[in-house]
């Protein structure tokens, strides 16, 4: 019996009903150009839409997204498996939901035992519904493959990015991954602008071991480096040619403290 997901963060990070998230995420989109080439990897924040909804939203209206998106995120709580997989259903927002591609979810599970289906991960974590108002403006008929990535190994990660790969190609599916993540927390404004461009060169040369070395080498607080470590390896493998940074901004561009802020990037990777 497939189990759906109820939003846990609708009225706090995001509007809690259906009218006012979609005319908020609406306004955060409006503007943008889809571009041509179809997106191997979109990263986008997921701070609460009045801070970082801006940079989402621009990020993903000029996405070219497939029908089906594979969505990871960081696991914020600690809970659940390691590398955890939502296997079916729908994933519920305020008047709308996506669902869950389960034959692929499926597919994927067979291929890599490292990837578990496993909820819990994703019961209180906000990080990829945050994210879902944008997907489903975008495309209400998207199919979604939600995975909690927590597993610190850098092997670990490119090995099941390299697994999830054989899966797409054996399928003749052509799949984008969007990460969640937020960059630098709570340093001064400009010394986040300076850390968080070290690990973006690195994302914007396509370099996942150099990014995660960086990121863990300059103690940057950016909290999905471990699900854009394992976007960035599958995104190379689909064959990813360039990089670019569409978006950024602070928390400090929103409240005016630039005592404390966390970064907030949007990339497209195609």
């Amino acid at each position: 019996m497939s189990i759906d997901r109820e939003p846990v963060v609708a009225g706090q990070f995001y509007a809690g009903r259906h009218d006012q998230w979609l005319a908020s995420v609406r306004s955060c989109m409006r503007g943008e150009t889809e571009r041509e080439a179809v997106t191997r990897l979109a990263m986008v924040p997921h701070a609460g839409h009045v801070f970082s909804g801006g940079v989402a939203g621009q990020t993903l209206a000029r996405a070219r997204l497939t029908d089906t998106v594979l969505l990871l995120g960081p696991n914020h709580t600690g809970m659940g498996a390691p590398l955890a997989v939502w296997p079916d259903g729908k994933w519920h927002l305020p008047g709308a939901s996506l669902e869950v591609d389960a034959e692929l979810v499926a597919a994927i599970l067979a291929a890599e035992p490292a990837l578990t289906a496993d909820r819990v991960a994703h019961l209180q974590e906000h990080s990829l519904e945050v994210v879902l108002p944008f997907l489903w403006a975008k495309n209400p008929d998207m199919r979604i493959v939600p995975i909690a990535v927590g597993d610190p190994r850098p092997h670990k990660l490119a090995g099941a990015a390299s697994k999830i790969a054989e899966v797409l190609n054996a399928q003749g599916r052509d799949v984008s991954v969007v990460v969640s993540s937020d960059m630098n927390h709570f340093a001064s404004d400009a010394v986040t602008r300076i850390v968080d461009q070290k690990a973006l060169d690195r994302i914007l040369a396509l370099d996942p071991m150099g990014f995660y070395g960086t990121v863990r080498e300059d103690n940057i607080s950016m909290c999905g480096v471990l699900p854009m470590t394992m976007g960035m390896h599958l995104a190379n493998i689909l064959g990813a040619k360039k990089a670019e940074l569409v978006a950024y901004a602070t928390s400090g561009d929103v409240n005016g403290d630039m005592s404390r802020v966390v970064g907030y990037a949007g990339v497209i990777i195609e």
